[in-house]
């Protein structure tokens, strides 16, 4: 896998039946080592060990519907009433971060409703703060403190 401009961490990763994989320590298990999984992890150790976010309050690839589809988030993060705070979205490192990308996050967020998203490939790294009331969406310059209440 590619260096990101994510920091680096103690990666476990095993090859078993042909494939690679790497610990996840949200989901407590081994996963398919893709390029969007690279990134993945590597942000969830930057929210976990640069910014302190509870690894209990963290949610990997968890489930959403919007007009009647089901889609799944790559990374939510919940403040401690359980209410969503920040949406990630995931790409691989080769994944422009285009309009489409930010629409995406930006759709998934209109079902969660969390003040902030973000969308990364692990290179560029982008973060949105969101007015529900008003739909104003504006950029944020690095990511939120985790809020304490």
């Amino acid at each position: 896998m590619i260096p990101l401009k994510l920091p680096a961490f103690d990666i476990k990763i095993k090859d078993y039946e042909n494939k690679t994989w790497i610990f996840d320590i949200l989901r407590k298990k081994y996963v398919v080592l893709t390029p969007e999984e690279w990134v993945r992890q590597h942000f969830i150790n930057l929210l976990i060990t640069q910014f302190n976010y509870p690894k209990s309050l963290i949610k990997c690839e968890s489930g959403l519907s919007y007009n009647k589809l089901r889609k799944r988030s790559d990374i939510v993060v919940y403040n401690r009433d359980a209410i969503p705070f920040l949406l990630i979205e995931c790409k691989a490192p080769d994944v422009k971060i285009t309009d489409a990308v930010f629409k995406q996050a930006a759709t998934y967020n209109f079902v969660l409703k969390a003040p902030y998203f973000v969308v990364t490939n692990g290179i560029n790294t982008f973060c949105c703060s969101v007015n529900h009331e008003t739909k104003e969406v504006g950029y944020v310059n690095g990511l939120p403190a985790f809020p304490e209440n």
